[in-house]
């Protein structure tokens, strides 16, 4: 072999050589981690009240952990296991900081995910931002959640309050334009934000229809005396915007009082389950909400694909839990919509871009109602936009009117 013979082959072994070695150096700097990603495991955070005032929303969590469950069984996301770390704050917001702090500074989440109750979210929502640590796929429609100009780590889920108050609103107009309403709210950022939405969508109407705004505090034993002074106001619609507890024992008192009123409930309330049974079924008939999940117990949904899919994953992944409960549904939608959304990640597990999949959503998820689907944007915060009316009938709610909302 000539001298320049030689020297090519040393080349072309040199060339083979170095590329064998850049492929998997290639595939090694494709993948981005940022804390709580690795090559097996996601670490993602979640603070829920497992105990105290709403206990009822603690089974979304134990839903959540169950599909969780489901998923790592079946090889993970893209290989690695989620590990979802679910704590207990009591539905106070200053539990909910210590409990959220723990996940981010000690157990170093990669994001927060599915918290519950708005004042629970607004105490951390500043902390986590500035940290630019994912806010994900909140249970709360209160709109300061929808501001991604101002907090583009914080992305909520359900539809807005404001949205519901609206439907509501414009329902009560067309079918009782002499109503006179009486309103039971929560007095945080929930309540609020559903008495705003409610006073914004009947306009110059609000003052004259409105005859009665009365608030409670989360830490009131009972709201017998709110039920009675909206009864004596002569309403005869209750805008009742309660969380469970407190929802039930309205529907129980309104029962009790032998007041009869047109009775609209907020939608995170309408729980056959959790509420309406513990209130009385007798007391809860003619109960009007806003949906936009499929409802398990709903005959007509019976055959469907979609609900054989989440009846299966119940019977076999949390059987401890009731099956209709729509919070349990909660649980399986949000971790179906947070499994896509890691997908989508694929091998960049940075925060930022978790963040930015979550913010360029396009689809269905099978729990919810035909006609509403998931879908976001750089400027739209809102996953879910879309309600349907239902009437409690005794045992079940039923959906009358048409798909509402953009």
């Amino acid at each position: 072999m000539t001298f320049f013979r030689r020297l090519r082959a040393g080349w072309s072994a040199a060339v083979v050589g170095a590329l064998m070695l850049a492929v998997p150096l290639a595939a090694q700097a494709q993948k981005k981690y940022d804390p709580g990603a690795s090559d097996t495991e996601i670490r993602i955070g979640n603070s829920a009240p497992y105990s105290g005032p709403a206990s009822a929303y603690g089974t979304i969590g134990r839903a959540m952990s169950a599909y969780a469950a489901k998923i790592n069984a079946e090889g993970g996301v893209n290989g690695r296991k989620i590990n979802l770390l679910s704590l207990d704050d009591g539905y106070n917001p200053a539990k909910a900081v210590e409990q959220t702090r723990k996940l981010v500074e000690q157990e170093e989440v990669l994001a927060m995910f599915a918290m519950m109750g708005s004042g629970n979210i607004l105490a951390v929502q500043r902390y986590l931002n500035g940290k630019k640590v994912p806010q994900l796929f909140l249970l709360s429609g209160a709109s300061r959640f929808d501001d991604p100009k101002n907090f583009p780590w914080t992305l909520g889920w359900m539809p807005s309050y404001r949205a519901e108050a609206r439907i509501f609103a414009e329902y009560v107009q067309a079918n009782m334009p002499n109503a006179k309403i009486g309103v039971l709210y929560q007095n945080d950022e929930f309540g609020k934000d559903y008495l705003n939405g409610l006073t914004d969508a009947l306009g110059d109407k609000a003052k004259k229809m409105i005859v009665a705004q009365i608030s409670y505090e989360v830490t009131d034993p009972t709201i017998d005396s709110q039920l009675i002074a909206l009864k004596a106001s002569g309403a005869d619609v209750l805008f009742n915007i309660s969380s469970p507890k407190f929802a039930a024992q309205s529907i129980r008192k309104v029962g009790e009082l032998g007041w009869k009123p047109f009775h609209y409930l907020s939608a995170v309330s309408a729980s056959v389950a959790s509420v309406l049974k513990p209130a009385g079924l007798d007391h809860s008939t003619g109960l009007v909400t806003a949906m936009f999940m499929r409802d398990p117990s709903d005959p007509s949904q019976a055959s469907t694909q979609e609900v054989k899919e989440y009846l299966a994953f119940m019977k076999a992944h949390y059987a401890a839990g009731d099956p209709n409960d729509p919070y349990n549904v909660f649980g399986y939608s949000l971790m179906q919509t947070l499994v896509h959304t890691l997908r989508q990640c694929g091998d960049n597990l940075t925060r930022a871009n978790l963040m930015q999949q979550a913010s360029s959503l396009s689809m269905t998820v099978p729990m919810l109602l035909p006609g509403i689907d998931v879908r976001t944007g750089p400027d739209d915060f809102r996953p879910v936009e879309r309600l349907q009316l239902a009437r409690f009938n005794g045992s079940r709610f039923e959906l009358f009117g048409k798909v509402l909302g953009r």
